[in-house]
């Protein structure tokens, strides 16, 4: 990693910039990608980070779920700070901070940087002259079927069509590719994790389409018939095709569409809106994908279950942090339709555990002690359906003061799912239900209650979630995780997590759980418990039991029906 400074700075001189700026995002602005810069330069492997290495300083702007991980990881040579802290600070100003146009959106340049320092775009990536990762991108694109998706392709594109007339424009540029993976009805293998097919997409109000990315990717959806080859556009010719393209207005997204693609537009025609409606509309789920998000978490709740007995009943030899993530993902594995985890296995024993997004690796990994709380979030992806899951779990009789913890943990979570949505409607206004018991002992927890959940596609997609300030309205269709928790450093962590869906039924919306696993009886404090919450875990207990027991042994059985 110092080399890797020692380099970069080497650049300054010849770019005349005083620093740069690398974020960990990559060109399609996706999550979880194959390619992370931010790690090359600063060690930092979470999900969202932004360094900026100057001449003589560095520092890692990050967010509450990794601030114990940064420490860890790039403390010794970055000074570590929140998002919120590089908002008008004043740590660059009067600097020229050079920048790779394609990583950066200008929403996100105004938001940081703009008042107080110079920017400076630079066409080459500095980090891939250091170091040039090499990842296999040629895993070709496919289809799904309307019985698997409930939506055609045509019909999402009329959607589309509908919004640029509304909005008295020409085309819109889909530039995130989990919204073209929605539109066109198509996955791909360009995410460690997520099916998402690396592409953009251009339609116009008279519902023509231009699907850019490489050939090779998108062979088979042409040889099938799925998109026409002049439907086609290859990524190197997209900046003459585009100024080519007749009209005078364009929308694009805010989120996702780099400078260097909005200048290239703007250079010819008007910008008159920066919002994609396909966010919202991919958000709200109909009937067949909600089904099938369904039929996936039983099977993700039979390999959790199986896990969990396991672990806690059959296993009496020491095993790792990473033997743990590799035993879970064993029994996922067990099902057919299993294809990959969601994201990579949390699975942090004891202090571990109260690192928020902890990844166990074989060096740093602990052995899972009997006096231990053991704190795991893990997810899958199935055919059909996108999974993520958390549970707590202990080995031993624990003290009263972490079953009072956890049971407050476990209020909240019960808190949130029994939210009256017609009238608390906004994540904001739910995340405060989730954290009013443990607020009441002055403890708290630094990351959102809840995420937005794709259909087979990210683990995390938005507009929606349920977080101190989201005003997003909660719709029926969408799918939210539900996971307050709360963590001691160098001693705990606990986290409470199950997706949960909107359904409606005479005009009135309430949320049902997707996930299908037992929660961790022997950590929580009944006393604790009001009548209402205690018959919330029995009717789930229950409710688990009669769809998973039909695939688990009879001593997994029983034991699943004796915490009912």
């Amino acid at each position: 990693m110092k080399k890797n400074i020692q380099i970069l700075r080497k650049k300054f001189e010849k770019y005349k910039i005083d620093g740069y700026v690398v974020p960990k995002n990559d060109d399609y602005f996706t999550e979880y990608s194959k390619i992370n810069r931010l790690q090359i330069i600063s060690n930092f492997s979470g999900s969202a980070g932004l360094a900026i290495i100057l001449k003589k300083k560095n520092y890692l702007f990050t967010d509450g779920r990794y601030t114990i991980q940064s420490q860890t990881e790039s403390g010794k040579n970055f000074k570590i700070h929140r998002f919120e802290k590089l908002i008008n600070c004043n740590l660059f100003k009067n600097l020229t901070l050079g920048i790779d146009p394609k990583l950066f959106t200008n929403s996100q340049i105004k938001k940081f940087f703009l008042k107080n320092n110079k920017i400076k775009f630079i066409s080459k990536n500095l980090i891939d002259e250091i170091k040039k990762q090499k990842v296999n991108f040629k895993i070709p694109f496919f289809s799904l079927n309307k019985n698997i998706v409930g939506e055609s392709a045509s019909s999402k594109i009329n959607k589309i069509s509908k919004y640029l007339k509304q909005n008295k424009s020409d085309y819109i540029f889909i530039s995130a590719p989990e919204n073209v993976a929605w539109i066109l009805n198509i996955r791909g293998g360009d995410g460690p994790n997520s099916p998402v097919p690396n592409s953009r997409l251009i339609i116009s109000k008279t519902k023509k389409i231009l699907l850019i990315s490489k050939m090779e990717k998108c062979k088979n959806l042409i040889k099938n018939n799925k998109i026409k080859l002049n439907q086609f556009l290859d990524i190197n010719e997209l900046p003459n095709k585009l100024l080519k393209l007749k009209g005078k207005k364009f929308i694009i997204d805010d989120k996702s569409c780099s400078i260097f693609y909005e200048n290239l537009i703007n250079s010819k025609f008007k910008i008159v809106n920066r919002e994609d409606p396909s966010y919202l509309l991919k958000a709200i789920k109909n009937k067949t994908e909600i089904n099938n998000m369904v039929k996936a978490h039983i099977l993700d709740g039979v390999a959790l279950t199986k896990f969990i007995y396991w672990i806690k009943k059959i296993n009496k030899n020491k095993i790792t942090e990473v033997e743990a993530a590799k035993k879970l993902e064993g029994f996922r594995k067990m099902n057919k339709n299993f294809l990959y985890p969601s994201f990579d296995t949390i699975a942090g024993a004891g202090k571990n555990g109260a690192i928020v997004h902890y990844r166990a690796d074989k060096k740093s990994c602990r052995n899972i002690n009997k006096k231990d709380i053991f704190l795991c979030d893990s997810g899958g992806q199935y055919k059909y359906g996108t999974t993520d899951v958390t549970r707590t779990l202990c080995f031993s009789n624990q003290t009263q003061n972490i079953k009072n913890i956890f049971t407050k943990v476990l209020k909240g979570h019960i808190a949130v799912v029994t939210t009256n949505i017609n009238k608390d409607n906004i994540g904001k206004k739910i995340d405060k239900r989730a954290r009013k018991f443990l607020r009441q002992s002055n403890l708290d927890y630094e990351h959102g209650t809840g995420h937005g959940v794709g259909f087979f596609l990210n683990v995390h997609e938005g507009p929606q979630s349920i977080s101190k300030i989201n005003k997003v309205k909660i719709k029926a269709g969408m799918v939210l995780s539900n996971e307050p928790g709360y963590y001691k450093k160098n001693d705990f962590g606990i986290r409470i997590e199950n997706l949960i869906y909107v359904s409606k039924k005479k005009g009135k919306l309430f949320f049902k759980n997707l996930t299908m696993a037992p929660i961790e009886k022997d950590l929580i404090n009944f006393e604790l418990l009001t009548e209402t919450e205690k018959n919330y875990l029995f009717k789930y207990h229950l409710d688990v039991y009669s769809k998973i027991s039909k695939y688990l042994s009879l001593n997994e059985k029983k034991w699943l029906a004796s915490l009912i």
